[in-house]
Protein backbone atom coordinates (compact mmCIF):
# COMPACT_ATOMS: atom_id res chain seq x y z
CA UNK A 1 0.00 0.00 0.00
CA UNK A 2 1.39 3.37 -1.00
CA UNK A 3 1.62 6.52 1.08
CA UNK A 4 -1.57 7.44 2.87
CA UNK A 5 -3.24 10.53 1.41
CA UNK A 6 -6.50 10.43 3.38
CA UNK A 7 -7.53 9.31 6.85
CA UNK A 8 -11.16 8.36 7.43
CA UNK A 9 -12.19 8.22 11.08
CA UNK A 10 -15.04 6.57 12.89
CA UNK A 11 -16.52 9.08 15.35
CA UNK A 12 -17.82 7.54 18.60
CA UNK A 13 -15.11 5.75 20.52
CA UNK A 14 -12.42 6.83 18.08
CA UNK A 15 -12.33 10.62 18.06
CA UNK A 16 -15.06 11.46 20.56
CA UNK A 17 -15.93 9.96 23.93
CA UNK A 18 -19.71 10.29 23.60
CA UNK A 19 -20.68 7.47 25.96
CA UNK A 20 -22.21 9.57 28.73
CA UNK A 21 -24.42 11.61 26.39
CA UNK A 22 -25.64 8.51 24.55
CA UNK A 23 -26.29 6.68 27.82
CA UNK A 24 -28.22 9.64 29.27
CA UNK A 25 -30.50 9.92 26.24
CA UNK A 26 -31.05 6.17 26.17
CA UNK A 27 -31.81 5.99 29.88
CA UNK A 28 -34.36 8.79 29.61
CA UNK A 29 -36.05 7.15 26.61
CA UNK A 30 -36.29 3.85 28.47
CA UNK A 31 -37.73 5.67 31.46
CA UNK A 32 -40.57 6.91 29.25
CA UNK A 33 -41.79 3.30 28.99
CA UNK A 34 -41.07 2.35 32.58
CA UNK A 35 -37.74 0.64 32.04
CA UNK A 36 -34.62 1.28 34.13
CA UNK A 37 -31.56 2.85 32.61
CA UNK A 38 -28.92 0.19 31.87
CA UNK A 39 -25.40 0.40 33.32
CA UNK A 40 -23.13 2.60 31.25
CA UNK A 41 -20.74 -0.28 30.65
CA UNK A 42 -23.53 -2.24 28.97
CA UNK A 43 -24.31 0.75 26.76
CA UNK A 44 -20.64 0.91 25.79
CA UNK A 45 -20.86 -2.56 24.26
CA UNK A 46 -24.02 -1.76 22.32
CA UNK A 47 -22.70 1.30 20.49
CA UNK A 48 -21.45 1.00 16.94
CA UNK A 49 -24.18 -0.64 14.88
CA UNK A 50 -26.53 2.34 14.68
CA UNK A 51 -29.30 3.67 16.91
CA UNK A 52 -31.82 0.95 16.08
CA UNK A 53 -29.42 -1.77 17.19
CA UNK A 54 -28.57 0.18 20.35
CA UNK A 55 -32.21 0.56 21.35
CA UNK A 56 -33.06 -3.01 20.44
CA UNK A 57 -30.35 -4.28 22.77
CA UNK A 58 -31.53 -2.00 25.58
CA UNK A 59 -35.23 -2.86 25.19
CA UNK A 60 -34.56 -6.61 24.95
CA UNK A 61 -38.15 -7.40 24.02
CA UNK A 62 -39.71 -5.50 26.95
CA UNK A 63 -41.18 -2.56 25.02
CA UNK A 64 -41.83 -1.27 21.51
CA UNK A 65 -38.44 -0.62 19.92
CA UNK A 66 -39.69 2.02 17.49
CA UNK A 67 -41.30 4.08 20.26
CA UNK A 68 -38.17 4.02 22.40
CA UNK A 69 -36.03 4.73 19.34
CA UNK A 70 -38.04 7.84 18.48
CA UNK A 71 -37.72 9.12 22.04
CA UNK A 72 -34.00 8.35 22.15
CA UNK A 73 -33.39 10.20 18.90
CA UNK A 74 -35.34 13.24 20.05
CA UNK A 75 -33.52 13.39 23.38
CA UNK A 76 -30.07 12.81 21.92
CA UNK A 77 -30.63 15.32 19.13
CA UNK A 78 -31.55 17.92 21.74
CA UNK A 79 -28.36 17.42 23.79
CA UNK A 80 -25.63 15.70 21.77
CA UNK A 81 -22.63 17.51 23.25
CA UNK A 82 -23.05 17.93 26.99
CA UNK A 83 -20.36 15.57 28.29
CA UNK A 84 -18.91 14.46 24.94
CA UNK A 85 -15.30 15.43 24.37
CA UNK A 86 -12.27 14.52 22.33
CA UNK A 87 -10.15 11.80 23.86
CA UNK A 88 -7.08 13.01 25.69
CA UNK A 89 -4.19 13.34 23.28
CA UNK A 90 -6.37 13.43 20.15
CA UNK A 91 -5.79 17.12 19.33
CA UNK A 92 -2.02 16.64 19.18
CA UNK A 93 -2.43 13.44 17.15
CA UNK A 94 -4.67 15.18 14.62
CA UNK A 95 -2.17 18.03 14.38
CA UNK A 96 0.58 15.51 13.63
CA UNK A 97 -1.54 13.66 11.07
CA UNK A 98 -2.56 16.82 9.20
CA UNK A 99 0.33 16.68 6.74
CA UNK A 100 0.28 18.75 3.54
CA UNK A 101 -1.71 16.95 0.88
CA UNK A 102 -3.49 14.66 3.35
CA UNK A 103 -7.23 14.98 3.89
CA UNK A 104 -9.51 13.87 6.74
CA UNK A 105 -13.05 12.50 6.78
CA UNK A 106 -15.50 11.20 9.38
CA UNK A 107 -17.67 8.16 8.70
CA UNK A 108 -20.13 7.13 11.40
CA UNK A 109 -23.19 4.90 11.78
CA UNK A 110 -24.71 7.78 13.79
CA UNK A 111 -27.44 9.73 11.92
CA UNK A 112 -25.91 12.15 9.45
CA UNK A 113 -27.22 15.36 11.00
CA UNK A 114 -25.91 14.39 14.45
CA UNK A 115 -22.56 13.38 13.02
CA UNK A 116 -22.24 16.81 11.46
CA UNK A 117 -23.31 18.64 14.63
CA UNK A 118 -20.78 16.82 16.80
CA UNK A 119 -18.00 17.17 14.24
CA UNK A 120 -18.70 20.88 13.82
CA UNK A 121 -18.64 21.46 17.59
CA UNK A 122 -15.62 19.37 18.54
CA UNK A 123 -13.48 18.98 15.41
CA UNK A 124 -13.77 22.29 13.58
CA UNK A 125 -10.08 23.05 14.18
CA UNK A 126 -8.96 20.33 11.75
CA UNK A 127 -9.40 19.94 7.99
CA UNK A 128 -12.26 17.44 7.78
CA UNK A 129 -13.13 17.66 4.10
CA UNK A 130 -16.02 15.18 4.29
CA UNK A 131 -18.36 14.16 7.12
CA UNK A 132 -20.80 11.30 6.64
CA UNK A 133 -23.26 9.70 9.02
CA UNK A 134 -26.11 7.31 8.40
CA UNK A 135 -28.02 8.39 5.28
CA UNK A 136 -31.03 6.95 3.46
CA UNK A 137 -30.05 4.48 0.77
CA UNK A 138 -26.49 3.98 2.05
CA UNK A 139 -25.92 0.81 4.10
CA UNK A 140 -24.33 1.03 7.52
CA UNK A 141 -20.80 -0.11 8.23
CA UNK A 142 -19.38 -2.74 7.92
CA UNK A 143 -20.72 -2.52 4.38
CA UNK A 144 -17.89 -0.67 2.57
CA UNK A 145 -20.17 1.47 0.39
CA UNK A 146 -20.05 4.56 2.60
CA UNK A 147 -16.26 4.32 2.97
CA UNK A 148 -15.87 4.15 -0.79
CA UNK A 149 -18.17 7.17 -1.20
CA UNK A 150 -15.99 9.05 1.29
CA UNK A 151 -12.84 8.19 -0.64
CA UNK A 152 -14.46 9.35 -3.88
CA UNK A 153 -15.53 12.60 -2.19
CA UNK A 154 -11.93 13.15 -1.07
CA UNK A 155 -10.58 12.30 -4.51
CA UNK A 156 -8.27 9.63 -3.11
CA UNK A 157 -7.98 6.02 -4.22
CA UNK A 158 -9.12 3.56 -1.51
CA UNK A 159 -5.65 2.01 -1.36
CA UNK A 160 -4.27 5.41 -0.34
CA UNK A 161 -6.80 5.75 2.50
CA UNK A 162 -6.47 4.67 6.13
CA UNK A 163 -9.64 3.86 8.03
CA UNK A 164 -9.37 4.39 11.80
CA UNK A 165 -11.92 2.95 14.22
CA UNK A 166 -12.42 1.34 17.60
CA UNK A 167 -14.26 -1.86 16.65
CA UNK A 168 -14.18 -4.97 14.52
CA UNK A 169 -16.93 -3.32 12.46
CA UNK A 170 -14.50 -0.59 11.45
CA UNK A 171 -11.75 -3.07 10.60
CA UNK A 172 -14.18 -5.04 8.43
CA UNK A 173 -15.27 -1.81 6.74
CA UNK A 174 -11.67 -0.94 5.92
CA UNK A 175 -10.95 -4.40 4.57
CA UNK A 176 -14.05 -4.38 2.38
CA UNK A 177 -13.12 -0.99 0.96
CA UNK A 178 -9.49 -1.92 0.31
CA UNK A 179 -8.16 0.59 2.85
CA UNK A 180 -5.47 0.37 5.52
CA UNK A 181 -7.24 -0.79 8.70
CA UNK A 182 -6.17 0.89 11.93
CA UNK A 183 -7.82 0.02 15.24
CA UNK A 184 -7.67 2.12 18.41
CA UNK A 185 -8.00 0.49 21.82
CA UNK A 186 -9.11 3.52 23.88
CA UNK A 187 -12.70 3.39 22.63
CA UNK A 188 -15.76 1.24 23.22
CA UNK A 189 -14.30 -2.20 22.46
CA UNK A 190 -11.59 -4.18 24.22
CA UNK A 191 -8.25 -5.00 22.67
CA UNK A 192 -9.08 -8.71 22.33
CA UNK A 193 -11.87 -7.90 19.85
CA UNK A 194 -9.52 -5.67 17.89
CA UNK A 195 -6.76 -8.26 17.78
CA UNK A 196 -9.21 -10.91 16.59
CA UNK A 197 -10.23 -8.63 13.72
CA UNK A 198 -6.57 -8.51 12.54
CA UNK A 199 -6.17 -4.84 11.59
CA UNK A 200 -3.00 -3.60 9.93
CA UNK A 201 -2.10 -1.76 13.15
CA UNK A 202 -3.47 -1.09 16.63
CA UNK A 203 -2.88 2.21 18.39
CA UNK A 204 -3.18 2.09 22.17
CA UNK A 205 -2.65 5.84 22.59
CA UNK A 206 -3.44 8.76 20.30
CA UNK A 207 0.25 9.62 20.00
CA UNK A 208 0.73 6.26 18.25
CA UNK A 209 -1.71 7.14 15.46
CA UNK A 210 0.72 8.92 13.13
CA UNK A 211 3.05 5.92 13.05
CA UNK A 212 0.12 3.52 12.64
CA UNK A 213 -1.15 5.51 9.66
CA UNK A 214 2.29 5.59 8.09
Amino acid sequence: MGSIQAVIFDLDGTLVDSLDDIAAALGAALGDVGLAAPPVELVRGWIGNGAHSLVRCAVDGRADVDAVLASFRDRYRASPVVHSRLYDGLPAALDALAAPGRSFAVLSNKPHELTRVITDRLLAAWPFAAVFGQRPGVPLKPDPTAALIAAEELGVAPARCAFVGDSAIDVETARGAGMRAIAVSWGFRDRAELEAARPDAIADRPDQLPAAVA
